[in-house]
């Protein structure tokens, strides 16, 4: 059977269970019948035994012996019968070929042409497949069968379409209908496939079957892949194109038969394990994503809160200079870049290069007054405001000596120091030398430094605090500045004239507010007392050495411009004190140099058409050393600034000691210093400030150490103080308590710092007033009147005060005088 063997395997092997054959039940219907083999059949195939090498196979055409193909097709005469009679019966029609056809050669139509997808269906009784037709015997012995004749080999894919069709025929039948082929089958054949299709369970149970086996496709996938060589067409994955298209993913064959292709299920199926494990993995993922989210939201809050914290330090109210948010400028959209000439671009008079363009005017104007630009400001003002209900607004004169000033100073703003604002220091090292505004600036460059100079400027004080400040009661705020405000000569570091625009925006704020200004002009050029807050801390170079009389000099060209500008009507009722010099050294300076400067500056101011007030530094002398001095020029205060903690005799008292020091002593001088005879007469306290003991860091410059401790090194505020000056001078005096958060205050020591402020106000109220040092700052409490009075050591109100000096003091037992 060598010719059956070879036909059995010239077909590529599709799967492990085997196919019914076409022609079976052709053969076996001519086989009753008697009818002959039809000429250019194809060849009969057994089953789908799998060879080992296919590509060796060459087809062969089964031959037919000639009594076969001599024999004439007869119908059975229950097939005739039928057909008499009308049965529904298909009818068998005869076949004609086609004119275009040749012999050699076929043709096929657009219809049967090869198709890309195949239907695989496959059967698990083997039986069933090859059915008892195919068997040896009905095939006709060797010997009648017609010669070996070549033929057309046909396709894989019309292979395969044979196949599809037969199998389609069959379960048509199988279903009930009759059988449709080329010849009609008879009654026996018919009740043989019924047999068959009884003893498979027929269509029905081979669906079920099919359902099982859906269940464990998993391990069947490869097997169902195979059709005439080539691997069936995967369920395609999606790809997107650049387009926006999808595409599919075409999986070779080879990979398939691998089993390393992506796993598909027929007809959308996909098992409950499957299902369960991509449930699993989405809810897996979901978590993950919510973790993650929250997780992002944790470590803004601990930054945001550990931001905050870092800012205010060890209790200040301030934030962190450069911590806030930038502004928006807004008030920029209305102009254009055009509008700024050319020669004006990239100066401090174009408002493109301003970091900050709150509530100024942005509209360029070059127009000057004293040489100095009134750039940002606006052309109206209101000066009927009234700051509370106890003082008068500003268009009305204020009584001085009559009435006492509650004022607040802006420390630390405009003129930097170290003590207030101590986060532009401490980044620092030692060795650096970064210990004021000129060795800052000079470290930072001119660029870095303007940048971070002026975000502190719109940052530090802003009109939220002037609000703050008229609700606290203050009717007076005093705004120190340096003169680089103005200008800088060759070798300066400073920032130039970028504060002066604050400066003038701040006068405008304490307008709104109804508070009145005193304008202090802190630094001087050469520096005035040689520290830190001066600008530059280290020799005196204002009427001192070489450079001495040059730099005075320029002091009094700064004053003609200053007071030539604040001379305008706009200013005649907001500023009301005008401040010279602060806090002159004239300990180390020539005492009568000092008051002939004085003297002609003031004749300067008056020239200029300023009538307001002008104020002078007691220079440390003491107040009483003014008798005589400057007596016969109008329109003069005398400025003290009064502190026990720099005071080696007065930072030794005890708490009592302290507050009754405060009622007594400041009184005593504020009172001699108004009696002409006794003092100069118009006297204000400048600055001062509730704190008892000097361990605010970098109070006594960066790095000096305290006297609270005994630690303080020589330095050009104070000759060294190396053994502790606490009420108790021991090794027990500690700084460390008074740094504390205030939270942390005992009772009785919040009870002390109050009644210490409230009498040091009611002592400077017996002359003109008082002018509180500071209003904020970064960590120093007992230096800021905000921290202060929210942590219950400062009144809420300036007026609103338990003690004024003519009780008895309080009790402070338990206060422990070392901290």
């Amino acid at each position: 059977m060598a010719g059956d063997d070879h036909r059995r395997h010239s077909r590529p092997p599709q799967s492990s269970k085997p196919t019914r054959s076409r022609y079976a039940a052709e053969r076996e219907e001519r086989k009753e019948h008697g009818t002959p083999e039809k000429k250019n059949r194809s060849r009969r195939r057994e089953d789908n035994a799998e060879v080992e090498n296919p590509q060796e196979r060459t087809p062969l055409k089964r031959r037919r012996s000639p009594e076969r193909a001599n024999q004439k097709r007869t119908r059975s005469p229950e097939r005739r019968e039928k057909k008499r009679t009308g049965s529904p019966e298909r009818t068998p029609q005869k076949r004609t070929q086609s004119p275009e056809r040749t012999p050699g050669k076929r043709t096929r139509s657009p219809e049967r042409r090869p198709r890309r997808e195949e239907i695989v269906v496959e059967y698990e009784d083997a039986e069933f497949m090859r059915g008892e037709s195919e068997s040896e015997e009905s095939l006709p012995p060797p010997s009648e069968r017609m010669p070996k004749k070549p033929t057309r080999r046909r396709s894989p894919e019309r292979k395969s379409k044979a196949r599809t069709v037969v199998e389609e025929k069959h379960w048509s039948g199988s279903s009930g209908s009759t059988l449709s082929s080329g010849n009609p089958l008879s009654l026996d054949a018919l009740a043989k496939l019924d047999a068959i299709n009884e003893k498979t369970g027929g269509h029905g149970a081979f669906q079920e079957r099919e359902k099982i086996e859906r269940k464990h496709s998993d391990k069947r996938t490869t097997r169902e892949k195979i059709v005439t060589g080539r691997v069936e067409k995967e369920k395609p994955k999606h790809r997107r194109k650049s387009d926006g298209k999808s595409e599919r993913r075409r999986i070779s064959g080879p990979l398939l038969e691998e089993g390393r292709g992506p796993r598909r299920h027929r007809g959308g199926y996909v098992p409950a394990d499957e299902m369960e494990d991509d449930r699993r993995w989405f809810r897996k993922k979901k978590w993950m994503a919510l973790g993650l989210i929250l997780l992002i939201i944790l470590i803004v809050v601990v930054a945001v809160v550990v931001s905050k914290k870092n800012s205010k330090g060890g209790g200040g109210s301030a934030g962190s200079t450069g911590s806030g948010s930038d502004p928006s400028n807004s008030n920029l959209n209305g102009i254009s870049q055009n509008d700024i000439p050319t020669s004006a671009k990239n100066t401090i008079l174009d408002p493109f290069t301003w970091y900050d363009t709150t509530d100024f005017n942005v509209t360029y104007t070059n127009t000057t007054f004293g040489g100095l630009p009134i750039m940002g400001l606006n052309s109206t003002w209101n000066d009927t405001v009234q700051a509370n209900q106890y003082v008068p607004s500003l268009d009305k004169p204020w009584a001085y000596g009559q009435m006492p000033i509650r004022g607040i100073n802006l420390g630390g703003w405009l003129s930097i120091e170290p003590f207030i604002t101590p986060s532009l220091f401490n980044k620092y090292k030692p060795n650096e030398g970064i210990i004021d505004e000129w060795t800052l600036t000079n470290k930072l460059g001119p660029s870095t430094a303007a940048k971070t100079i002026e975000k502190h400027y719109a940052q530090f004080i802003t009109e939220a605090d002037f609000a703050a400040i008229q609700v606290a009661g203050f009717d007076h705020v005093r705004i120190p500045y340096s003169y680089w405000a103005v200008t800088t000569y060759p070798g300066d570091p400073y920032v130039p004239k970028i504060s002066w625009r604050y400066l003038l925006r701040g006068i405008e704020y304490a307008r709104k507010y109804g508070l009145r200004v005193n304008l202090d002009l802190h630094g001087l050029p050469g520096s005035q007392n040689g520290w830190n807050h001066s600008g530059r801390q280290g020799t005196i170079g204002w009427l001192n050495g070489t450079d001495g009389q040059l730099n005075a000099q320029r002091s009094l060209d700064l004053h003609t411009q200053l007071s030539t500008f604040f001379a305008q009507p706009r200013y005649k009722n907001v500023i009301t004190i005008y401040g010279l010099v602060n806090e002159p050294k004239m300990t180390e300076l020539s005492i009568s140099t000092v008051v002939a400067w004085t003297a002609t500056a003031t004749q300067i101011v008056r020239k200029s058409g300023m009538n307001q007030t002008v104020a002078f530094g007691d220079g440390f002398l003491g107040l009483t050393k003014w008798q005589g001095q400057l007596q016969g020029v109008e329109g003069l205060v005398l400025d003290a600034h009064e502190y026990t903690i720099f005071d080696a005799n007065l930072i030794v008292l005890n708490h009592t000691a302290k507050a009754s020091y405060a009622c007594e002593g400041w009184t005593g001088q504020m009172k001699a210093s108004l009696d002409t005879t006794t003092g100069f007469g118009p006297t204000l306290c400048g600055e001062w400030s509730q704190a008892d003991t000097d361990c605010t860091t970098y109070l006594n410059d960066v790095g000096a150490g305290t006297r609270w401790e005994g630690t303080l090194h020589s330095t050009d505020r104070s000759p060294s103080v190396l053994t502790p000056s606490c009420p108790t001078k021991s090794s027990s005096c500690s700084c460390s308590d008074a740094n504390a958060d205030p939270s942390s205050y005992s009772d009785t020591y919040k009870k002390w710092l109050l009644t210490n402020a409230e009498a040091q106000m009611a002592s400077f109220e017996t002359a003109w007033g008082w002018f509180y040092w500071t209003w904020t700052t970064e960590s120093a409490t007992q230096w800021d009147w905000k921290a202060g009075m929210a942590n219950g050591i400062l009144p809420t109100k300036v007026w609103n005060r338990d003690f004024n000096c003519t009780s008895n003091l309080p009790s402070f037992a338990g206060l422990s005088e070392n901290y």
